[in-house]
């Protein structure tokens, strides 16, 4: 799989007319992954069974680490579908990097292709093919994308034979779309193909009523995956945290608890960590990065313009900071997954080797 999955978490799956998601077995067996009493996002759940079985493309809109992916898988989960739900990041794909990655190649298409090879397109036949980060695409790859759902066929590099494509395609983004159309960066024909069927998932601030029940769903998990005893909170975490905004939402906040977890030590979780992580991320430095900028700018650049790459590797570096070193927290103050923030701080150990 391309992509890994942002959150996991599990539904409170009680009886009587008063569960959190009763009265629907679809809807509980289909999105069974995702813990919720949101009725908002339980609305949601009901669409997306009513529209699953269509094989029409769907968007999922929604701020980073809401669990967007999660919210796709189990649309699949839900279509009835027979193939595999297959998923790729499609962010700093150039265009002959998703068209290899999508549509696969044919022996001899360029340097090093000793022979055939299918790509995700075919692998998700009879399935779902999960393109992440959409509004990132390139000009160029949306158009093979649009040729894709209109015509249902493409053609691997180097061949001038289309296959046909059975696999329905679900995408996501934290991007307006809109302003990227306005701007002359996503095509209109294309928005309105994905758009059959759209589904925008509520950030954690909007769904406060789910954090307790998240809180000891995490809390469960990072005791049995860090091997742990299972930690008690105290008792004023839960409305300490319906304070926060959660700007990286259910990823942050399970970063938070499971570095929690990572350093207890005995006894219940003190609420004095929490306060710290929160309050870096309440800093006047992380909440006016243009400020910070120009602070730093005055100190390490004088009268110059800072370059990208500078300025980029700058605020990383200040939001490695304000974490205290946490990567999933830090990618979450710069509105980015943690794979990005990875995949940029590789690149500046490259550059720095050279």
């Amino acid at each position: 799989m391309g992509t890994e999955t942002v959150v996991q978490c599990a539904i409170e799956m009680g009886s009587g007319d008063d569960a959190p998601n009763g009265g629907d077995g679809a809807i509980k067996k289909a999105f069974s992954p995702i813990l919720t009493q949101s009725p908002k996002l339980r609305g949601i759940f009901e669409y997306l069974t009513a529209v699953a079985g269509t094989g029409q493309p769907v968007l999922v809109t929604g701020e980073t680490g809401v669990g967007k992916e999660l919210v796709a898988r189990s649309l699949h989960d839900a279509s009835g579908r027979c193939g595999p739900f297959v998923a790729v990041n499609v962010a700093g794909l150039d265009d002959h990097m998703f068209s290899d990655a999508l549509f696969g190649h044919g022996k001899g298409a360029f340097t090093g292709a000793d022979q055939s090879r299918d790509g995700l397109v075919a692998r998700a036949a009879e399935g779902t093919l999960f393109l992440d980060e959409i509004g990132d695409l390139s000009l160029q790859s949306q158009i093979k994308l649009l040729r894709l759902l209109q015509e249902g066929e493409y053609y691997p590099l180097g061949t001038d034979r289309p296959r046909k494509s059975s696999a329905r395609v679900v995408v996501a983004t934290n991007c307006d779309l809109s302003h990227k159309m306005g701007a002359g960066l996503f095509r209109k024909d294309l928005y309105y193909r994905l758009n059959a069927h759209h589904a925008s998932i509520p950030p954690l601030r909007e769904r406060l009523e789910d954090l307790p029940l998240l809180v000891d769903f995490f809390l469960d998990q990072a005791a049995q995956i860090l091997e742990r005893p299972r930690p008690a909170h105290p008792p004023e975490l839960i409305d300490y945290l319906k304070s926060y905004d959660f700007p990286g939402n259910v990823r942050q906040l399970k970063a938070m608890l499971f570095d929690a977890v990572a350093r207890h030590r005995r006894g219940v979780l003190s609420l004095s960590s929490f306060r710290q992580m929160i309050g870096a991320r309440r800093g006047s430095a992380v909440k006016e990065p243009l400020e910070y900028l120009r602070r730093l700018g005055d100190e390490k650049f004088g009268a110059r313009m800072p370059t990208l790459k500078e300025a980029e590797e700058a605020l990383i570096a200040h939001a490695l900071e304000a974490a205290g070193g946490n990567q999933g927290i830090a990618a979450s103050y710069l509105g980015i997954t943690r794979q990005a923030l990875n995949k940029r701080l590789a690149r500046r150990k490259e550059s720095s080797e050279k």
